[in-house]
């Protein structure tokens, strides 16, 4: 067990071929997705990458109410005023109940308003908008087995 560990550690020291091309190519894709002469960031609060699926619950006329369906969203970043995520399809709707899962398997929720849309490559959509209030969350009192189902494909 020893050797074993003591090669593991060897390995892990020794630089492997192709690390030096592996590092600039990978600075080529992050300079190209981060010029330094981009625009400053215009935002009051930093956004921080959030790469959790969020459920959203459409809301009745009332702008309050969630409605019984549920769209499944994957979320990009999150700040203390919005929330920022990509979906399939574009959403006919403009406010929702945003429900995201904390670590402890509680559910917090905000009511958004999703202010903005575009279509992205390959066919997804990019939406975000920002938090109204805080909410109830649907899932709130949902066994985790049904949480899981929403938006699973149904079963033939």
């Amino acid at each position: 067990m020893a050797t074993l560990v003591s090669d593991l550690a060897s390995v892990e020291a020794a630089p492997l071929a192709g690390d030096e091309a592996i590092r600039a190519t990978a600075r080529r894709l992050l300079s190209e997705l981060y010029p330094r002469g981009r625009m400053p960031e215009r935002r009051k609060e930093q956004r921080l990458p959030f790469p959790s699926l969020v459920v959203l619950h459409p809301v009745d006329d009332d702008g309050h109410t969630p409605r019984t369906e549920t769209i499944v969203v994957s979320g990009k970043h999150l700040s203390e005023s919005g929330l920022g995520f990509f979906h399939p399809e574009p959403l006919p709707y403009r406010r929702v109940v945003a429900s995201l899962e904390c670590p402890d398997g509680q559910w917090i929720a905000f009511l958004l308003d999703v202010s903005w849309c575009r279509f992205s490559r390959y066919g997804w959509y990019e939406s975000g908008g920002r938090f109204l209030q805080t909410v109830d969350s649907p899932l709130a009192d949902q066994q985790p087995a049904a949480v899981s189902a929403i938006g699973a494909a149904p079963q033939a």
